[in-house]
């Protein structure tokens, strides 16, 4: 009829009768009919399988009006402050509603179910729900995730506090109401370079110097907790370290014994970072670098250095050679006989140089005017 109002409510949908902006009734799947010549009854439709959340922007006014038969239609999640809920649609994990939250979902074909989690107890996020919501993409809106890798140690800091020390693994934990912060250290061994350091030595000769080390983390908590970046802090102790040492040298010490520097710059530096849960592992310099003008100097020091040390050399085996001949000459002032073989050992030299030989006198004349012997 004109004044007639019907409404045809299917499988899938649930209704409101709203009568002067009131609620008066919800309908289940039918055909309803109403006689409202003013106009005064309005009727909500609401598809339960596409959304089975309600979507309405008077929900507390519902939850109110309906009373004790709300339960008849709808499950209410009433979150605490303490606590966070899972929505379970058909038995699979679907939503998480944060602390303090309310909703209200129909009761129909989407099975729905609320469970609820106590952050009071632990703020990680169990495995079989993190492994469901990294699924559905919504994990890192939820929780702060940190995965640890072999080598590493992770830390968990909950409103500013040391909570958990983590082993390798992946891990989550609840990011409502408190401030968590979560963070892997590197337990590797860790190389560093300390480039180009200008220094004075103790007779005041400027150098540069390159220096290597190598440095491992032995406790995480320590390392994080009582120095803001370790890295650079021992970067820095290096620096110093190596200033230290130079200057308790003279070049020709430096030049003379790297080893003693590099083991003046480990001792101070471990004892700098050991109690800071730091381990060094070694250190070395790698090049001492010197000025154009202190090269030429040097250079020159070698050169005469080596210059006198060929002119001993050179002497000492003049000495030698004429102490030689003189132990010769005596042996042959003393044997007429050894005096006449080097004669004809000169004369074969001499011969070996001529060409043509001319003889006068025949070979006794020859004998006897180049070669005598002493009478």
């Amino acid at each position: 009829m004109f004044w007639t109002k019907r409404v045809v409510i299917g499988d899938g949908e649930r209704g409101l009768v709203y009568r002067n902006r009131q609620l008066e009734a919800v309908l289940k799947p039918g055909v309803y009919s109403w006689f409202d010549p003013l106009d005064r009854i309005e009727v909500k439709l609401h598809n339960i399988v596409l959304r089975p959340e309600y979507v309405g922007s008077d929900e507390s006014a519902l939850i109110d009006r309906l009373g004790d038969a709300l339960g008849e239609t709808f499950v209410l999640a009433d979150i605490g402050m303490d606590e966070v809920g899972l929505v379970l649609k058909n038995g699979r994990i679907e939503e998480v509603l944060a602390p303090g939250e309310r909703r209200l979902y129909w009761k129909g074909p989407v099975s729905v179910e609320v469970r609820t989690l106590s952050l009071d107890e632990t703020l990680e996020v169990p495995a079989a729900v993190a492994a469901r919501l990294r699924q559905l993409s919504s994990l890192e809106r939820v929780a702060v995730v940190l995965a640890v890798p072999a080598e590493f140690a992770g830390l968990v800091f909950i409103d500013g506090r040391l909570a958990r020390v983590l082993d390798p693994g992946t891990y989550a934990f609840w990011n409502f109401r408190r401030n968590v912060v979560a963070q892997s250290v590197d337990l590797r061994v860790q190389s560093i370079d300390v480039s180009g350091q200008e220094l004075l030595t103790r007779d005041k000769v400027s150098l540069r110097v390159n220096l290597a080390a190598s440095f491992r983390v032995t406790d995480a908590v320590a390392a994080i907790t009582r120095v803001a970046k370790y890295g650079e802090y021992v970067y820095r102790e290096l620096q110093f370290g190596l200033r230290k040492a130079i200057s308790a040298k003279t070049l020709d010490e430096l030049l003379g014994d790297k080893a003693s520097l590099d083991a003046d710059i480990f001792g101070y530096v471990r004892g700098r970072t050991g109690e800071l849960g730091i381990q060094l592992l070694g250190v070395g310099v790698k090049d001492v670098i010197l000025p154009g003008e202190m090269k030429e100097i040097l250079n020159s020091v070698v050169q005469a250095e080596k210059a006198a040390q060929a002119n001993v050399i050179r002497r000492r085996e003049e000495a030698n050679a004429t102490r030689s001949l003189l132990n010769t000459a005596r042996l042959i002032e003393e044997s007429p006989v050894l005096m006449r073989l080097k004669e004809l050992e000169a004369l074969e030299k001499v011969t070996e140089k001529i060409d043509k030989l001319t003889v006068f006198g025949g070979l006794d004349g020859l004998m006897k005017q180049l070669v005598s012997l002493k009478q």
